[in-house]
């Protein structure tokens, strides 16, 4: 793939320009668990913080130890994800890769400035919701979904094609 490290490098600066610009504009605009409808009784913009992982997940853990888990957890990450993109051609990986590093390194930078994650995206039909995320989140989540993609069905599309099974 020509030019890898520049798709590497403009996904993963796009993904920290737009999930830190949209979480500046929800600090500064959206006070602290305050709701802004956009779909009414789909979808709302609401600023809340995120302690844990996904879904919340490790937040009960002590601030020190919890915040030391998530930074080297997270750089660890960053450097298998390096890894794995040097050693690739496949251009579909290395745009899933990209899009989780990019959204590793922006929940990454919340936890350095705030300790926990800024949440602002609030899928919901009536009263049952989806956990807050953010564009971080959505980056990993579309990366992770590549990924699957990738593995399923266009690797299997290839191994298909040079076996000649065409079922």
């Amino acid at each position: 793939m020509k030019q890898k490290y520049v798709w590497v490098g403009s996904i993963i600066t796009a993904v920290l320009i737009l999930d830190q610009f949209t979480k500046y504009l929800v600090v500064t605009y959206i006070r602290m668990f305050d709701t802004i409808s956009i779909v009414p009784g789909f979808f709302n913009l609401t600023h809340v913080r995120n302690r844990g992982a996904a879904f919340g997940i490790f937040s009960s853990f002590p601030g020190f130890v919890r915040s030391v888990f998530f930074v080297l957890v997270t750089l660890i990450a960053v450097a298998v994800i390096a890894v794995v993109i040097k050693k690739t051609v496949d251009r579909v990986q290395v745009w899933a890769f990209s899009l989780i590093a990019g959204g590793a390194l922006g929940n990454l930078i919340d936890r350095i400035r705030y300790n926990e994650v800024v949440d602002f995206i609030d899928w919901h039909i009536r009263s049952y919701h989806w956990p807050s995320f953010n564009i971080a989140d959505s980056a990993i989540s579309i990366g992770v979904g590549l990924l699957i993609v990738d593995m399923f069905f266009l690797r299997k599309h290839q191994r298909d094609a040079v076996s000649g099974n065409n079922t």
